[in-house]
């Protein structure tokens, strides 16, 4: 049996996974560190932490399994994307990373669309400038740290960090390199125009490879460290969201996941380029060679719910308690017992403002239709149904670009709800899906190392012999236009608020 590892970098921790070759999990272990917060909307963390945690993850992961190191075919890395490392020649980290949600850029983006135009800027990196992306951070550095600057002589995203401490190789792949306004997306290549306009050196950034070619071995010095084998295989990995793609078998034309985290998630693949002019989503290259995927982004997804129970819900909070059951168990029980449109009541799900559609950060939470007959269980089964309906935005916007969705997977805490499960299928009007491992991330890139081994010819055959699905929720016949009614109704609030929302932000 063929062996192969998966590291996610996060935010949080670092977690390692030990995976056989049919996917399933031998040993796995997380090392959480800080981020760091200097100043209000700064957000950072030490590379050392992600090189240690992801060091003792492994050893303990091989430890534990008690599996042969020759046995071990491949390493794939997944990490928090548009993290910005910056190394000296001698490979000495100049300062503290920068995060994905810091937010300091604002003046770089102006500077980022005067120098090369808004409209330039989406046609090479397919994305409007965005403060969280890597490009403006390190113009930052440029304009408010020459000192950091003037030495930099390497610029690596987090996980090609974690690359050089296994390889020695300066290294990145297409779908994490996307996201740092770089690269020009459509080719699968460093801008050199964009490299040019920004005065940023192009030897500076590592060799581009797709997600699943060998990008490197383990050193003799590593692989003593790890208990691995010199000459173990590091593949290019992925940036999370294409990871996580991949660990959930989307990686086919009409395949897409959502996500129902803090914030929601929509993710298709697709064979053709597809940009979106007005920036509403994101398009970048898929961890599947030549292909890409798109993302949409609904900012209050899970957050919408968890602020309704943290506020609304002690009952279910307490009585979950006595039961020794969760309480979003018993808050979707609540739920179903309200027919769809929540007794003609609809809730706009943007506590922190909206991403997709509508790019409006002074957008704000709603509930439209309030009356007397209403109790605290149709404005739960409301929030619910808001949520949805932000997120079939997201996929009324993949459609205006030609992006096919009739097969769609649910994951994070909301995909593990029946109820909002079925809200997506009648709202989608095609099978949700979940799939049996939670592995994600790790999974994906596990299975991309098991391509570039050569255990599988592609990364299609591996996600068809290793991914397997777990339950499959159909549209309801008499949901589906009812739902669409309130569709409708949902997408013509927001546009009859937006002037109000601008003045609301000013008072």
């Amino acid at each position: 049996m063929a062996y192969l590892i998966g590291v996610d970098c996060g935010t949080s921790g670092t977690k390692t996974v030990l995976f056989d070759e049919k996917g399933s999990v031998i040993a796995s272990k997380t090392i959480e560190y800080p981020m760091y917060q200097p100043k209000n909307g700064y957000a950072e963390q030490e590379p050392a932490d992600w090189a240690n945690a992801m060091i003792e993850t492994i050893k303990a992961v091989m430890a534990k399994s008690g599996v042969k190191k020759e046995d071990v075919k491949g390493i794939g890395i997944s990490g928090q994307m548009h993290g910005l490392v910056m190394l000296d020649k001698d490979n000495n980290v100049l300062r503290r990373s920068i995060i994905w949600c810091d937010q300091r850029t604002a003046a770089e983006v102006e500077e980022m669309n005067r120098i090369v135009g808004r409209d330039k800027l989406v046609e090479i990196t397919a994305n409007p400038a965005l403060t969280g992306w890597t490009a403006a951070k390190i113009l930052w550095v440029k304009n408010n740290e020459p000192d950091v600057y003037s030495k930099v002589a390497h610029i690596l995203l987090p996980k090609d960090y974690l690359r050089l401490i296994l390889t020695g190789e300066y290294a990145t792949e297409v779908s994490d390199a996307s996201g740092m306004q770089l690269l020009d997306v459509p080719n699968r290549k460093w801008s050199d125009e964009l490299l040019s306009a920004f005065e940023i050196d192009k030897s500076w950034l590592g060799k581009v490879h797709e997600s699943c070619e060998v990008t490197g071995t383990l050193t003799k010095k590593m692989a003593e460290t790890l208990g691995l084998c010199e000459g173990t295989i590091v593949v290019g990995g992925a940036g999370d969201n294409a990871a996580a793609a991949v660990g959930t078998g989307v990686v086919e034309d009409g395949k897409a996941f959502t996500t129902i985290g803090t914030s929601g998630v929509v993710f298709a693949h697709t064979s053709n380029i597809s940009i979106d002019k007005k920036g509403r989503v994101h398009t970048c290259c898929a961890a599947v060679p030549n292909t890409w995927h798109v993302m949409g982004v609904t900012q209050g997804a899970g957050l919408s719910l968890k602020w309704f129970r943290d506020n609304f819900c002690m009952t279910e909070k307490e009585t979950a308690k006595l039961m020794g059951v969760d309480e979003y168990y018993l808050m979707d029980k609540q739920a179903e017992t309200v027919p769809v449109g929540a007794n003609r009541l609809l809730y706009l799900p943007y506590l922190m403002g909206e991403r997709t559609p509508h790019l409006d950060p002074d957008a704000r939470g709603v509930f439209f239709g309030l009356s007397a007959i209403h109790t605290r269980k149709d404005m739960l089964r409301a929030v619910m149904e808001g949520v949805t309906y932000s997120l079939r935005d997201c996929v009324e916007v993949f459609r205006e670009m030609n992006v096919n969705v009739s097969d769609m997977m649910a994951c994070g805490g909301g995909g593990s709800s029946p109820l909002w499960r079925s809200m997506l299928a009648d709202l989608y009007n095609c099978n949700v899906k979940t799939v049996a491992s939670k592995e994600g991330p790790a999974l994906g890139v596990a299975i991309l190392a098991s391509v570039g081994a050569g255990i599988y010819s592609s990364v299609s055959e591996a996600c068809g012999a290793i991914i397997k699905t777990d339950k499959v929720q159909a549209p309801k016949a008499e949901n589906v236009p009812e739902y669409e009614k309130y569709y409708q109704l949902y997408r013509e609030i927001y546009p009859a608020l937006k002037a109000q929302y601008a003045k609301l932000a000013t008072l």
